[in-house]
């Protein structure tokens, strides 16, 4: 995982390969910052070469009940990927409540979220299955509605193979054998050892 200003030696270093660039932006972790400085962010990691970028919510406008300013915000940020892909970190360990996490997903897919996403990897309790499961629950029931399947990746908390296999029997009960793919299903780091079924990456 870049920052906006390693995502161009990283696309330097990886020229010619298929790998992706993911960077974070938006004020990582925290997501306290004024909105013109989260774009910023953004752009900057974007003509770098990062073909996605990783934003995190405004924990506190959220849980203040600023919902419609949460949702602006992941609008704008969508706007300025361009092409890249957008990973929205809803921080799930400060959310407190499932209703909360179910709520933070909707809204993150109404926004154009191409993947909503656990956590920052900075916040314990991180993925957990229940979290797992409404997140699931949530893309799955938005492509019912909409036609337009979008992705769930757990980070933070997942250390063993053995916890990855739980997950992924969890994906192909809750959402189905469609999201068993990179596209729409991805873990963070896991130690010791990775699975091989899902592509991983860090945080």
């Amino acid at each position: 995982m870049c920052t906006p200003t390693s995502s161009r030696p990283a696309v330097q270093a990886l020229r010619g390969t298929s790998v992706g660039i993911a960077s974070v932006a938006t004020a990582f972790p925290s997501g306290r910052a004024s909105l013109a400085v989260k774009l910023a962010d953004v752009r900057e990691a974007v003509a770098a070469g990062a073909t996605e970028i990783d934003m995190v919510i405004d924990r506190g406008a959220y849980l203040a009940g600023h919902y419609a300013a949460v949702f602006d915000e992941i609008v704008a940020t969508k706007a300025a990927c361009g092409d890249a892909h957008l990973k929205v970190i809803l921080e799930t360990g400060e959310l407190a409540t499932l209703d909360n996490v179910r709520r933070a997903s909707w809204l993150a897919l109404l926004a154009g979220a191409d993947f909503i996403k656990t956590s920052t990897g900075k916040i314990s309790p991180a993925a957990t299955p229940p979290v797992a499961l409404v997140m699931l629950q949530a893309v799955r029931d938005f492509a019912e509605l909409s036609g337009e399947v979008r992705g769930v990746k757990l980070a933070g908390g997942i250390r063993t193979t053995k916890e990855a296999l739980r997950y992924l029997v969890i994906v192909n009960e809750v959402a189905g054998d469609r999201w068993l793919h990179p596209d729409q299903f991805r873990f963070g780091r896991i130690e010791p050892a990775q699975t091989t079924c899902c592509s991983s990456d860090t945080n």
